[in-house]
């Protein structure tokens, strides 16, 4: 009876998926594809994930610069090395004020023959610190006397509690220097001279000088720092202590602390791996995923082999951005699957409505050749004129629905008053209803009320849906347009007494190409009207629907007093 409007999805076959409310897709080949590649691929995905690879990269990079500044700006060795030089100097004093201790205040003093002091019987006396060295020359740099303290890896035992001796991953650093540093310096074995001998070279400089530093080399290859200073009686220097102490435990230190620091690099670098691995999986995986389901879509190989529907991964659960993508995609998705089975209903809606005038065209044609008399023909002629007429408005009226979404989307809407427009077209349409005897009554509002859309569309609405309601009502029936705002959004209302909608219908008169009417207006309207009314309500975020006007709610079966389209837009 009346215009009608969309066209229904197709119902899910057997064997589909859901997706959402909107549209489905093939629990087949396809999803099963995206679940092996994801078991292919594993939790962990570094070969075939870029973002993956970028993540740990970066994550490393800043590890590693972190701990490298760490090291570099470490200055414990030096304060390590001078507070040690200071330990060596007062041991070299005290051990020389002992020495003077026992000199004579006056007479000759040998300290190689013990001539003056038992240099040996002073020397076995000393505490000396794990590690040290003592050696007492006299002021011609001959040897008079010598004593070690307590066993050199004991020390470094003692400093570092490291039982061993051992820094794997120091020494492991350490080596493979040395081997490269090696492939680039040739080596020079130098001859090493005893300790003692080297320390002799101090002992000139020390009688004129007082208390001197200097560095040496041990038999074991191992440097070594000493401090020397003078053994005076009275104002003359009669020897010289020098005390020694390897610079190995000052070295040792540094690399147990090193050890630790790379220990804990170590654990960092294990730790930030897994961490971003973890975190590269909640995000390259699931953008793999998206990647891989849109790729199936366009890949023609694949589509040839999976010709169904393609599955977005539903990850909206997520309250992330991913959540947020997933959601994005399979919306597109939905409206792309939903406007294709809307092109193809419409295609086949389209044939169907053009065969129906082309038929009558065809028939009306063949029996034109055979007919002979006049007022046939003319009767004939004009069956071919108002099917002529029929196609183009079909043809006029398909063309503009067609169109419809890509100019809804391109238009700018704007913000205008609705009740001016409803005000403007009561005054133009209500003079075609009164000329046919039908009673117009405008009940609106005072005031505005102010909505953005489309001004145009919106209009072309209100006059279908008015101008379908004079269509079917005759001389004495009336129409109501009314409006009222109902919080956040506006109703307007259009009524009529005419014969009302079949109950059957009130559903199919937005259905495309669907139309009821009577004889006299067969062929007068293409079906499309209530249709693109429809489209461009709820592409303004609004409803529209229709309903018969009942003398009595409580009985459902009265016969209608007339039909009501109610049309609710945001405000």
């Amino acid at each position: 009876m009346r215009d009608t409007g969309s066209s229904q999805s197709p119902l899910p076959k057997s064997g589909d998926v859901v997706l959402g409310d909107d549209w489905v897709a093939p629990a087949s080949t396809v999803e099963k594809e995206l679940v092996d590649k994801r078991a292919r691929r594993g939790f962990f995905s570094l070969k075939g994930s870029p973002l993956a690879r970028k993540i740990i990269t970066f994550n490393l990079i800043a590890l590693n610069i972190l701990v490298a500044g760490i090291l570099y700006l470490n200055a414990s060795r030096d304060n390590l090395a001078t507070q040690n030089a200071l330990a060596l100097v007062v041991e070299a004093e005290l051990i020389a004020n002992v020495f003077e201790a026992r000199l004579p205040t006056i007479g000759p003093v040998n300290l190689v023959t013990g001539d003056g002091v038992d240099v040996k019987s002073t020397l076995a006396r000393l505490r000396l610190r794990n590690g040290v060295e003592v050696f007492v020359f006299d002021a011609t740099a001959m040897l008079a006397g010598q004593i070690r303290g307590a066993d050199q890896n004991a020390a470094l035992t003692a400093l570092t509690g490291n039982t061993d001796g051992r820094n794997l991953i120091s020494d492991g650093l350490l080596a493979i220097w040395n081997t490269a540093a090696s492939l680039f310096s040739p080596s020079h074995n130098t001859p090493v001279l005893p300790l003692a001998d080297q320390l002799r070279r101090l002992v000139p400089a020390t009688v004129a000088n007082g208390t001197q530093m200097g560095q040496g080399v041990d038999m074991a290859g191992g440097a070594v720092l000493a401090a020397t200073t003078p053994i005076m009686q009275g104002a003359r220097a009669v020897g010289i202590v020098a005390v020694v102490s390897p610079s190995g435990e000052i070295d040792a230190l540094v690399r147990s602390e090193r050890e630790r620091v790379l220990q804990m690099f170590l654990i960092a670098i294990l730790v930030s791996i897994g961490l971003s691995l973890v975190l590269a999986s909640t995000i390259a995986n699931p953008l793999s995923d998206l990647a891989e389901a849109a790729e199936l879509g366009h890949d023609s190989n694949t589509r040839r082999n999976h010709p169904g529907r393609i599955r977005i991964p539903d990850l909206t659960a997520r309250p992330d951005e991913i959540g947020r993508l997933s959601r994005a995609l399979r919306g597109m998705v939905a409206a792309l699957y939903n406007r294709i089975d809307s092109n193809e209903q419409f295609a086949a809606d389209v044939a169907h409505e053009i065969k129906n005038p082309l038929a009558s065209l065809q028939s009306a044609v063949g029996t034109l050749r055979i007919i002979k008399r006049e007022d046939q023909r003319d009767k004939l002629l004009d069956v071919i004129e108002h099917d002529v007429r029929r196609l183009d408005r079909l043809v006029s009226d398909i063309s503009n629905a067609s169109r419809l979404d890509a100019e809804l989307v391109k238009e700018e809407e704007e913000h205008f008053d609705l009740l001016k427009m409803l005000g403007n077209l009561n005054q133009y349409l209500g003079e075609d209803a009164r000329a046919k005897g039908v009673d117009y009554i405008c009940d609106m509002p005072d005031g505005e009320i102010m909505i953005d859309g489309l001004e145009a569309r919106l209009a072309q609405v209100f006059v279908n849906l008015i101008t379908n309601a004079i269509s079917f009502c005759e001389d004495g029936d009336a129409i109501r347009v009314w409006a009222r705002r109902r919080e956040n959004r506006v109703l307007i209302v259009v009524e009529d007494t005419g014969p009302g909608i079949p109950d059957q219908a009130l559903i199919k008169v937005f259905k495309r190409f669907y139309s009821q009417r009577p004889d006299e207006h067969f062929g007068n309207n293409s079906g499309l009207g209530l249709a693109i009314s429809k489209q461009i309500i709820e592409a303004h975020g609004g409803v529209i629907w229709a309903e018969n006007i009942r003398p009595t709610e409580a009985d459902i079966t009265s016969d209608p007093l007339g039909a009501r389209f109610v049309v609710g837009l945001p405000v």
